[in-house]
């Protein structure tokens, strides 16, 4: 069950790419928004077969579950056009900050809530700040929204990450052994990353996979000495500015039942931030706070993620049966 490309244009002429996998009889529908580096065939889809289905993919796993399941390329991402950086007060002006990708996302929901009157909103990583000023400052009018490894607020040595970056270049670098890097760094010692990913002790498929999927982005440079892939740093911007007291999005703001989930060992999604985005939900909202178990920021894509989708798919449901 592969995802099926359709491309949309967002409200200043940008040409998005919207994938899909959806059942016959689904009747709501669910739009995934990717984090800072890796697009929808990276995160939410990637290319790993076994008996012909791909057995990583959020996407089909939510289809499976009854819902359309849709999710997007941001700008400068995957299949997306890219912006053009230009000159501010300041010098060049970094791309794809929050605030402007939302049109994205108002793009897809538009193009999704022409099939479905219902449709859950889930956003990954920094994609849960894109959300998060989606649904506060241009429409409420989704069913549920889900934070899956959200960064908010994040503390210092989270922080650090983001303000030691000098200077904040336009887009940034990503070859396979960052990719491979940063994920092992996050599994606990003494495990086998693959195994961790996906069981096979002797060799490393999901890993393969994921780096497949953002290598399929057409901003891959072929001229570069190993295959290496440029994305935008605006997230890099949102971020800075989030450990400044200064986020894109206000949660006391968000309006529609909400759910924050991420997994116990993830140190991006930290918990002290998630606990706050949580704590500053409207209380009489349906909000809920949930964390797996023995899961890194790449919770969707290791041995734990039928974990996650479970518990996303249940808030869903539940949400449905209130109203």
């Amino acid at each position: 069950m592969a995802p099926v490309e359709s491309d949309i244009t967002a409200a200043d002429g940008t040409r998005i790419r919207l994938w899909e996998v959806s059942p016959d009889d689904a009747t709501e529908a669910v739009l995934f928004v990717h984090g800072a580096t890796y697009p929808t065939r990276a995160v939410f889809a990637p290319p790993i077969e076994a008996d012909g289905e791909e057995t990583y993919s959020w996407l089909r796993a939510a289809a499976q579950r009854g819902r359309a399941a849709f999710a997007v390329d941001l700008r400068g991402y995957g299949q997306s056009d890219r912006p053009t950086p230009v000159d501010g007060p300041s010098g060049v002006d970094v791309p794809a900050r929050a605030t402007d990708v939302v049109a994205d996302v108002e793009a897809a929901l538009k193009s999704i809530c022409d099939r479905f009157d219902r449709v859950h909103l889930v956003g990954y990583s920094w994609g849960s700040i894109v959300c998060g000023v989606y649904v506060t400052t241009v429409n409420d009018d989704v069913a549920s929204l889900t934070q899956v490894a959200p960064v908010y607020r994040p503390p210092a040595d989270v922080a650090a990450r983001f303000v030691d970056v000098e200077p904040l270049e336009p887009f940034r670098r990503i070859t396979r052994d960052d990719v491979r890097e940063r994920w092992n760094d996050q599994i606990p010692d003494g495990t086998n990353p693959s195994r961790w990913r996906s069981g096979e002790p002797e060799s490393d498929p999901v890993l393969e996979a994921v780096w497949q999927g953002l290598a399929s982005s057409q901003y891959r440079l072929e001229s570069a000495d190993v295959p290496t892939v440029e994305v935008p740093n605006g997230t890099f911007q949102d971020l800075r500015a989030s450990t400044e007291d200064d986020p894109a999005y206000r949660a006391d703001e968000i309006s529609v039942p909400t759910l924050v989930v991420r997994g116990s060992l993830d140190p991006t999604a930290a918990r002290s931030d998630a606990l706050a985005l949580y704590d500053e939900l409207d209380s009489t909202a349906c909000r809920e706070y949930a964390e797996i178990g023995g899961g890194t920021h790449f919770l969707a894509l290791e041995r734990r993620r039928t974990a996650l989708y479970d518990a996303v798919d249940s808030y869903q449901n539940r949400v449905e049966s209130d109203r």
